[in-house]
């Protein structure tokens, strides 16, 4: 089946400082060659991490620069390998071009529906490389300009996900591949960050469930001074997680300072860095 989009890939705003955050899976839309083939329920893109760019408002206060995906993961997931390699070998995962939701229901009406390869390549072609091509641009920039750089990867996800997690997840999960994708000692000073988050009842843990994703893995290179994280939160912690997926400001106004902290906290490694390089 033939692909084609009419949106770019990605809304992007150029920051003052050496910090960039990545929103991969705020994007919502997907063209209607696609959208024909999809069941009522992924036409809803349940999986989506919903408002997240509100929730980060303060990116453009503090200098950050942004980088927004504007098509659905159901389209093809910008946080995974090109190749559509697994990023948890022996865990339930969900693909380069998904064809089940989290809740382990088909995305397509028949599976005769599901993206062939040459479709597979062309949406990887029109979506997933141009938004990689300005992430890395970005990165770059910032490098050459402070001599260090911060990558933020910004996601959200439903509370609860029997299919990839048991139980409650804790509400602010930082991943930084265990440690690889930033210099030591960072992701313990984020944790403590995300720790104070408790007198609020928000929980936090450090290389989790989710340790990072293909972006924190594949750009977080501290030898090069530039330091990646991401975090995963709890959509409950800002939002509705069922339908409408409202954002809810009273909520969300507990957590937001909590992510600010965080997100300076990497702001003020990564510029201090930029001194030393």
């Amino acid at each position: 089946m033939h692909f084609e989009t009419d949106r770019a890939a990605f809304e992007f705003h150029q920051g003052t400082a050496p910090l960039l955050i990545s929103f991969p899976h705020a994007g919502t839309y997907v063209p209607p060659v696609v959208a024909e083939r999809l069941t009522d329920e992924a036409r809803q893109v349940p999986d989506t991490d919903w408002h997240l760019p509100i929730l980060y408002a303060f990116a453009r206060e503090i200098g950050a620069s942004t980088l927004v995906a504007t098509h659905s993961r159901y389209v093809v997931d910008l946080n995974r390998p090109p190749d559509g390699a697994s990023l948890y070998p022996g865990q339930s995962v969900t693909g380069l071009c998904p064809v089940d939701t989290f809740d382990d229901t088909p995305v397509y009406r028949d599976a005769a529906l599901a993206p062939d390869d040459a479709e597979i390549e062309r949406r990887r072609e029109l979506v997933w490389q141009p938004y990689h091509d300005q992430l890395g641009a970005e990165l770059a920039r910032l490098r050459q300009q402070f001599g260090a750089a911060g990558l933020w990867d910004a996601h959200s996800i439903r509370s609860v996900l029997p299919r990839f997690f048991e139980g409650k997840l804790p509400d602010l999960n930082l991943g930084t591949n265990r440690g690889a994708s930033c210099a030591p000692g960072l992701g313990e000073q984020l944790l403590a960050q995300a720790g104070q988050a408790a007198a609020d009842g928000f929980t936090a843990v450090l290389n989790g469930r989710y340790t990072g994703g293909y972006i924190t893995r594949h750009y977080g290179q501290p030898g090069q001074n530039v330091h990646a994280v991401q975090l995963e939160m709890t959509q409950c912690s800002y939002m509705q997680e069922a339908l409408p997926f409202d954002y809810l400001p009273a909520v969300a106004a507990r957590i937001q300072p909590h992510v600010r902290r965080m997100v300076e906290t990497l702001l003020q490694f990564v510029q201090a860095g930029a001194l030393r390089a």
